[in-house]
Protein backbone atom coordinates (compact mmCIF):
# COMPACT_ATOMS: atom_id res chain seq x y z
CA UNK A 1 0.00 0.00 0.00
CA UNK A 2 1.47 3.33 -1.05
CA UNK A 3 1.53 6.31 1.28
CA UNK A 4 2.39 8.72 -1.51
CA UNK A 5 -0.63 10.84 -2.47
CA UNK A 6 -1.87 10.19 -6.00
CA UNK A 7 -3.34 13.64 -6.32
CA UNK A 8 -0.70 16.40 -6.15
CA UNK A 9 -3.18 18.66 -4.36
CA UNK A 10 -3.60 16.05 -1.55
CA UNK A 11 0.16 16.17 -0.79
CA UNK A 12 0.12 19.93 -0.51
CA UNK A 13 -2.91 19.82 1.80
CA UNK A 14 -1.18 17.27 4.10
CA UNK A 15 1.99 19.32 4.24
CA UNK A 16 -0.01 22.44 4.98
CA UNK A 17 -1.90 20.65 7.76
CA UNK A 18 1.41 19.44 9.34
CA UNK A 19 2.78 22.95 9.28
CA UNK A 20 -0.36 24.19 11.03
CA UNK A 21 0.08 21.54 13.77
CA UNK A 22 3.52 22.01 15.44
CA UNK A 23 3.01 18.98 17.73
CA UNK A 24 2.49 16.71 14.71
CA UNK A 25 5.54 18.19 12.99
CA UNK A 26 7.64 17.51 16.10
CA UNK A 27 6.38 13.90 16.36
CA UNK A 28 7.17 13.26 12.70
CA UNK A 29 10.64 14.72 13.17
CA UNK A 30 11.30 12.50 16.21
CA UNK A 31 10.11 9.43 14.30
CA UNK A 32 12.49 10.27 11.46
CA UNK A 33 15.39 10.59 13.91
CA UNK A 34 14.55 7.28 15.59
CA UNK A 35 14.27 5.52 12.24
CA UNK A 36 17.63 6.91 11.15
CA UNK A 37 19.22 5.79 14.43
CA UNK A 38 17.86 2.25 14.03
CA UNK A 39 19.38 1.94 10.57
CA UNK A 40 22.85 3.03 11.63
CA UNK A 41 25.41 0.26 12.18
CA UNK A 42 27.03 0.18 15.61
CA UNK A 43 30.52 1.62 15.48
CA UNK A 44 33.27 -0.93 16.07
CA UNK A 45 36.17 0.29 18.20
CA UNK A 46 38.98 1.79 16.15
CA UNK A 47 41.86 -0.53 15.40
CA UNK A 48 44.45 -0.06 18.10
CA UNK A 49 42.13 2.01 20.28
CA UNK A 50 42.18 1.71 24.04
CA UNK A 51 38.47 0.85 24.04
CA UNK A 52 39.16 -2.05 21.68
CA UNK A 53 42.06 -3.19 23.84
CA UNK A 54 40.04 -2.83 27.03
CA UNK A 55 37.12 -4.81 25.58
CA UNK A 56 39.36 -7.89 25.64
CA UNK A 57 39.33 -7.82 29.47
CA UNK A 58 43.02 -8.37 30.02
CA UNK A 59 43.98 -9.36 33.56
CA UNK A 60 45.30 -6.88 36.06
CA UNK A 61 48.70 -7.33 37.66
CA UNK A 62 49.08 -6.27 41.27
CA UNK A 63 52.15 -8.01 42.61
CA UNK A 64 53.26 -11.57 42.88
CA UNK A 65 56.18 -13.71 43.82
CA UNK A 66 54.80 -16.43 41.55
CA UNK A 67 56.68 -16.27 38.23
CA UNK A 68 53.95 -18.33 36.55
CA UNK A 69 51.36 -15.62 37.24
CA UNK A 70 53.76 -12.92 36.10
CA UNK A 71 54.46 -14.71 32.80
CA UNK A 72 50.73 -15.35 32.38
CA UNK A 73 49.99 -11.62 32.71
CA UNK A 74 52.64 -10.73 30.12
CA UNK A 75 51.35 -13.33 27.64
CA UNK A 76 47.74 -12.21 28.05
CA UNK A 77 48.67 -8.56 27.51
CA UNK A 78 50.66 -9.46 24.39
CA UNK A 79 47.73 -11.52 23.05
CA UNK A 80 45.44 -8.53 23.61
CA UNK A 81 47.93 -6.26 21.77
CA UNK A 82 47.78 -8.58 18.76
CA UNK A 83 43.98 -8.92 18.76
CA UNK A 84 43.36 -5.19 19.20
CA UNK A 85 46.15 -4.35 16.72
CA UNK A 86 47.85 -2.00 19.17
CA UNK A 87 50.79 -0.08 17.72
CA UNK A 88 54.21 -0.11 19.35
CA UNK A 89 53.78 3.52 20.40
CA UNK A 90 50.77 2.67 22.61
CA UNK A 91 51.70 -0.71 24.15
CA UNK A 92 53.41 0.63 27.27
CA UNK A 93 50.62 3.10 27.96
CA UNK A 94 47.88 0.48 27.53
CA UNK A 95 49.65 -2.27 29.52
CA UNK A 96 50.56 0.04 32.38
CA UNK A 97 46.85 0.74 32.88
CA UNK A 98 46.58 -2.88 34.08
CA UNK A 99 49.33 -2.49 36.68
CA UNK A 100 47.47 -2.04 39.95
CA UNK A 101 48.28 -1.50 43.63
CA UNK A 102 51.92 -2.28 44.42
CA UNK A 103 52.78 -2.92 40.77
CA UNK A 104 51.44 0.51 39.86
CA UNK A 105 53.48 2.16 42.63
CA UNK A 106 56.55 0.36 41.31
CA UNK A 107 55.77 1.50 37.75
CA UNK A 108 55.19 5.14 38.70
CA UNK A 109 58.52 5.35 40.51
CA UNK A 110 60.41 3.35 37.88
CA UNK A 111 59.31 5.43 34.91
CA UNK A 112 60.49 8.64 36.58
CA UNK A 113 63.99 7.15 36.77
CA UNK A 114 64.16 6.56 33.01
CA UNK A 115 66.21 9.22 31.25
CA UNK A 116 64.13 10.27 28.25
CA UNK A 117 60.70 9.76 29.82
CA UNK A 118 59.43 7.61 26.95
CA UNK A 119 59.50 3.91 27.69
CA UNK A 120 58.81 1.48 24.87
CA UNK A 121 57.16 -1.88 25.50
CA UNK A 122 60.42 -3.83 25.22
CA UNK A 123 61.98 -1.67 27.92
CA UNK A 124 58.93 -2.11 30.16
CA UNK A 125 59.35 -5.89 29.81
CA UNK A 126 63.03 -5.63 30.81
CA UNK A 127 62.19 -3.52 33.86
CA UNK A 128 59.27 -5.78 34.73
CA UNK A 129 61.42 -8.90 34.57
CA UNK A 130 64.14 -7.28 36.68
CA UNK A 131 61.54 -6.56 39.35
CA UNK A 132 59.31 -9.64 39.24
CA UNK A 133 61.59 -12.32 37.78
CA UNK A 134 65.15 -11.43 38.81
CA UNK A 135 68.09 -13.53 37.63
CA UNK A 136 68.40 -15.54 40.85
CA UNK A 137 64.75 -16.63 40.49
CA UNK A 138 65.30 -17.53 36.82
CA UNK A 139 68.27 -19.65 37.92
CA UNK A 140 66.12 -21.41 40.54
CA UNK A 141 63.46 -22.15 37.94
CA UNK A 142 66.08 -23.57 35.60
CA UNK A 143 67.40 -25.90 38.32
CA UNK A 144 63.85 -26.95 39.24
CA UNK A 145 63.13 -27.73 35.59
CA UNK A 146 66.35 -29.69 35.09
CA UNK A 147 65.73 -31.70 38.26
CA UNK A 148 62.04 -32.37 37.53
CA UNK A 149 61.18 -36.06 37.77
CA UNK A 150 57.84 -37.79 37.50
CA UNK A 151 58.39 -39.87 40.63
CA UNK A 152 55.01 -40.00 42.48
CA UNK A 153 53.13 -37.82 39.98
CA UNK A 154 50.70 -39.03 37.36
CA UNK A 155 51.75 -38.47 33.76
CA UNK A 156 49.18 -35.66 33.52
CA UNK A 157 50.55 -33.87 36.60
CA UNK A 158 54.12 -34.37 35.43
CA UNK A 159 53.25 -32.97 31.98
CA UNK A 160 51.50 -29.96 33.56
CA UNK A 161 54.50 -29.20 35.80
CA UNK A 162 56.89 -29.75 32.89
CA UNK A 163 54.94 -27.30 30.68
CA UNK A 164 54.68 -24.77 33.50
CA UNK A 165 58.44 -24.71 34.03
CA UNK A 166 59.39 -25.08 30.35
CA UNK A 167 58.28 -21.53 29.57
CA UNK A 168 61.18 -20.25 31.70
CA UNK A 169 63.88 -22.28 29.96
CA UNK A 170 63.33 -21.97 26.21
CA UNK A 171 66.94 -22.97 25.56
CA UNK A 172 66.07 -26.53 26.72
CA UNK A 173 62.77 -26.86 24.85
CA UNK A 174 63.34 -24.73 21.75
CA UNK A 175 62.51 -27.57 19.34
CA UNK A 176 60.05 -30.45 19.56
CA UNK A 177 62.99 -32.85 19.64
CA UNK A 178 64.64 -31.07 22.61
CA UNK A 179 61.31 -30.86 24.41
CA UNK A 180 60.51 -34.55 23.93
CA UNK A 181 64.02 -35.56 24.98
CA UNK A 182 63.81 -33.46 28.18
CA UNK A 183 60.33 -34.81 28.93
CA UNK A 184 61.47 -38.42 28.60
CA UNK A 185 64.46 -37.84 30.88
CA UNK A 186 62.11 -37.01 33.74
CA UNK A 187 59.79 -39.98 33.31
CA UNK A 188 60.15 -42.76 35.83
CA UNK A 189 61.76 -45.88 34.46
Amino acid sequence: MSTTPTNPDEGNQTQGQDQDNPAMTQILHLLQLQTAALHQQPQAPQVGSFIGFQSLHSPEFTRTTDPIKMKYWMKEIEKAFALAEVGENKKTEYASFYLKDEANFWWESTKTLEENGVIIWQRLIELFLEKYLPQYLQDQLKVTFLELKQEGMTIAKYEAKFSELARFVPEYVGTEHKKAERFQQGLKA
